[in-house]
């Protein structure tokens, strides 16, 4: 369940990133909410845009892993072994007609 909650809350946060055009809309908004700085809202959103492309990678990640193991559990062979296995095979195959 705690699993379910970190990839909801990840989610929310990649869904988070802004555009630029949207980036400034919201600096915009946020200064005037809440009388802060130009430069205090800028670091605001700053560490929101790192805040979002971390939870986007950390998502990748998840996403990649739950992949891989829904692969091994059907049983499917990787592409690189299946490409190692297929230069073998022509390898062998030229071996006999050689």
């Amino acid at each position: 369940m705690l699993e379910l909650l970190e990839k909801a809350f990840f989610t929310g946060l990649g869904a988070f990133a802004l555009s630029q055009k949207k980036a400034e809309e919201f600096l915009a908004e946020f200064k005037d909410k809440y009388k802060v700085s130009e430069e205090e809202g800028k670091a605001f959103l700053e560490k929101v845009q790192g805040m979002a492309k971390e939870s986007r990678e950390r998502l990748k990640e998840i996403a990649e892993e739950e992949v891989k193991k829904a692969i091994e559990k059907l049983g499917a062979v990787p592409k690189e072994d299946f490409e190692k296995l297929e230069k073998r095979v022509a390898a062998l195959e030229k071996k006999l007609k050689g």
